[in-house]
């Protein structure tokens, strides 16, 4: 708390008199420079008292003369105030691996003074129609006569309330782990920090905010409200940073996110493709609460993945830590009445990426970014190692509007001054009254970048503005208060830790400086995704969010199934699909542990399960055709194969199935060979894919480049059995049995039981290396099992080659 030393001694209240001359200040004496709040600041009625920030430059000066002058000839007050030094806000402790937050130069340089709520609530009601001017000066003691510094601020208080709180999420800045980057995914937190995520709600006329939603198991975010507030939209990330679910909530004192209020994205890619999975972030509810907004694939594109249409990039700087934007894609809406998603006319032209629609107050027509489309990745791209670094894709956006006429849509015309000015336009909010539109623009990308600047223009389009209430580093992610006269947003300045700002905007259009709502979060914690509420107060107390108890136990089923402990996996996926039985994945992965538990016939009732909720997985397209193979139903394996390659191109399990299928028909391996060598490419890593293309080369005569392939299965996954026995075959037709040889020991060492065919093998390798006896040993072992599995082909195969060991052995022939 500040120490207050009032003007005069013992008595415990400012000093209210008549109007009277500032103090002179003494000759020589120093500038104080009054850092916040800055000159002509605009105070909303419904706000608490800010703290006073100045820096002074005379040294002398150890105590300070706060005067407040009003304009409308009320008394003034006078006291005086230690002006403690500023310091870094409280943290939370219970976070580990963030960066500490530090004051910046002029912070640490600051005297601070904060009025006490009867003395604001004085200052407030004295500077609505004329501003007040408060007077800071410095003195090296209270006996002194005059100062030694000065300097003075104007504020004044608007007439227009605040109205209304402020929902948003209260989050963790963390520096990027490994997990977090990788391309394609969307992960600006590791999976343990989500349930630190609060979501608040702040009416700025009180000193804190309340935190109505926390320890979620996943990440929900990107929240829109209906203009009457009774509607809540909200992405909540599904299991395993799945980005296709969205919740339509009704809002109540106790607001509930059940299953019934989750829409399921996924569920709308039709057989025809008129609606594919969207992007997964900025989706808005429409004014009605009827209707949302977002973005999907273009529709009809084969095998598009997150990573074919956004950009991502991840950076170890915690102040931004990631990036992402789309490079293709089309808006769609979705009506609550029908249930259904479909593309909008007139914003799905695939040659654009369309994003980041934001609906006009009345809901008659939309504001959007777009431009050329591309891939976010060109070949050989280097990455970005930080925020706007030159080797990020570039994307620089247009602001368009687009009529929304009942989902028919129309032609889309481009905003004039939000757009053809060389930068990127993007995140346009219109004001309640319909005559301005709000946006960023920045060098690249979109959203919340390190120079991203607030703009303001015309509904209809024409000359733009930067709003004057612009601070130094990101400023974005804004929302009008429900009257249209309050804007809040959020800013990286002072700190990387982002703050929540207001500005007022009057019916011109013009802004006025920057107000913080101060104690948004603790020091080493952001704001984000400030969003007004049309909600009275205590309209809305708490959040639960059953649906993601579902999450939690599929991810604790995932636990089991990355562990391979099958048996404890398939009963904890029952479980799960207990709680939200329609989940494509969870069958998916249900069927996955059944077949690895030799549950094959039951494998395939989950696998056809999940595609009939999601048709267009090709993971599971996959999955049930190598079960069906398993069950020796090929046709219709080959039928899922060529399914899962058409859907997604680059799924790597998918192209060697259908390579070793190709290749299992005798045909010509060159159609195989494609295949394999396309699934390899995407994963270089499969130890499978090697082991197989090796193979597939083998038979076609290619033995040196099938040893390169089979050399790296082995080393990918040296404790293969089979892989081994492969290698050593390929060895042995190259005539290579001096390293030929180990492979079959090592094959042999591996095998849970004894294999005749390995033994076989092993033997002849014994005796092209000169080592008779273990040849005639190892044969003879091989026979005794051949003749056990009654494999009479086998057996007499391997009585000619014992009788020639035997011969070897006693030196009566020579090695051939």
């Amino acid at each position: 708390m500040n120490r207050i030393l009032f003007f005069l001694t013992l008595v415990t209240a400012a000093v209210v008199g008549g109007v009277s001359a500032a103090p002179t200040p003494s000759a020589g004496s120093g500038a104080i420079v009054v850092d916040y709040p800055t000159q002509g600041s605009l105070f909303p009625p419904d706000i608490i008292a800010p703290l006073f920030q100045w820096r002074d430059a005379s040294t002398a000066a150890k105590v300070w003369r706060i005067e407040v002058q009003f304009g409308d000839q009320a008394p003034h007050i006078d006291l005086w105030s230690a002006g403690d030094k500023m310091q870094v806000g409280e943290l939370d402790t219970t976070l580990v691996g963030f960066v500490p937050p530090t004051l910046t130069p002029e912070q640490s340089d600051a005297h601070t003074w904060r009025p006490d709520e009867k003395l604001w609530e004085t200052i407030k009601s004295h500077s609505v129609r004329q501003a007040a001017t408060v007077i800071i000066s410095g003195y090296s003691s209270q006996d002194s006569r005059e100062p030694v510094s000065m300097g003075q601020v104007q504020i004044q208080t608007s007439t227009d309330p605040v109205g209304a709180p402020i929902l948003y999420r209260d989050v963790p800045l963390l520096p990027a782990t490994k997990e977090q980057i990788e391309r394609g995914v969307i992960k600006p937190l590791p999976d343990s920090v989500l349930p630190d995520i609060k979501w608040e709600l702040r009416y700025t006329s009180l000193p804190k905010s309340k935190v109505v939603m926390q320890s979620l198991p996943t990440c929900a975010n990107c929240h829109s409200v209906s203009r009457d507030g009774k509607t809540l939209g909200i992405d909540v990330d599904g299991p395993q940073n799945d980005k296709g679910l969205y919740a339509l909530v009704p809002v109540h004192k106790v607001t509930t996110i059940g299953p019934d209020y989750v829409v399921r994205w996924s569920a709308f890619s039709d057989p025809d493709k008129t609606a594919q999975k969207r992007f997964g972030f900025m989706s808005q509810i429409s004014p009605d609460g009827n209707y949302v907004i977002t973005s999907i694939d273009v529709p009809g594109a084969k095998g598009r993945r997150i990573a074919d249409r956004l950009y991502n990039g991840s950076f170890t700087f915690y102040g931004f830590g990631q990036v992402f934007y789309p490079t293709r894609g089309v808006l769609a809406w979705y009506s609550r009445e029908s249930r259904t998603l479909k593309p909008l006319p007139g914003a799905d032209d695939p040659e654009y990426v369309h994003t980041s629609a934001f609906w006009s107050p009345d809901g008659k027509y939309l504001v959007f970014s777009r431009t050329k489309a591309r891939d976010p990745f060109a070949p050989g791209q280097p990455p970005a190692k930080y925020a706007n670094d030159p080797n990020e894709t570039q994307m620089q956006y247009d602001l368009y509007r687009i009529p929304f006429n009942d989902g028919k849509g129309g032609k889309a015309e481009r905003l004039i001054g939000a757009s053809e000015n060389g930068m990127s336009n993007n995140f346009p909010k219109v004001s309640p009254d319909g005559k301005w539109i709000v946006f960023v623009r920045n060098k690249n990308g979109l959203l919340m970048r390190p120079d991203s600047q607030l703009y303001i223009v015309p509904a209809e389009g024409g000359v733009e503005r930067r709003l004057n209430c612009n601070l130094k580093v990101m400023n974005s992610w804004h929302s009008f208060s429900p009257n249209g006269r309050w804007l809040v947003f959020s800013s990286k300045t002072p700190s990387y830790y982002t703050h929540m700002y207001l500005t007022h905007i009057d019916e011109n259009g013009n802004d006025s400086p920057a107000i913080l709502v101060e104690n948004a979060t603790a020091a080493n914690r952001a704001v984000n995704i400030p969003e007004f509420m049309n909600v009275p107060p205590g309209g809305l107390e708490r959040i639960d969010a059953p649906a993601t108890d579902f999450y939690k136990l599929f991810d604790f089923a995932v636990a089991f199934s990355e562990k391979k402990k099958f048996d404890d996996a398939v009963p904890a996926w029952r479980k799960a699909l207990s709680l939200d039985p329609d989940d494509p994945r969870a069958h998916d992965n249900l069927g996955v542990a059944l077949a690895e538990t030799g549950k094959i016939d039951e494998a395939i009732a989950e696998y056809r399960r999940s595609l009939e909720l999601s048709p267009g997985s090709s993971h599971t397209q996959n999955n049930l055709g190598s079960a069906l193979a398993e069950k020796g139903m090929l046709d219709e394996a080959f039928e899922h194969f060529a399914k899962a390659v058409e859907l997604n191109p680059d799924n790597a399990s998918a192209q060697v199935n259908m390579g070793n299928f190709l290749a299992l028909r005798k045909g010509p391996l060159s159609d195989a060979l494609e295949h394999l060598r396309k699934g390899v490419e995407l994963d270089s890593e499969s130890p499978s894919g090697q082991n197989d293309l090796g193979i597939a080369l083998a038979r076609a005569g290619s033995l040196e480049e099938a040893v390169n392939h089979l050399q790296k299965a082995v080393a990918l996954a040296p404790d293969s059995a089979d892989y081994r026995y492969n290698f050593g075959r390929v060895l042995a037709a190259k005539g290579n049995f001096v390293d030929a040889l180990p492979q079959f020991e090592q094959a042999s060492k591996l095998s849970r039981t004894p294999q005749p065919h390995v033994l076989q093998m092993l033997a002849a390798m014994y005796s092209e290396n000169g080592r008779y006896p273990e040849a005639v040993a190892t044969t003879r072992r091989a026979l005794e099992l051949a003749n056990q599995e009654q494999d009479h082909a086998l057996a007499a195969s391997l009585q000619t080659n014992l009788e020639r060991y035997e011969a070897q052995a006693q030196g009566t022939i020579q090695k051939p």
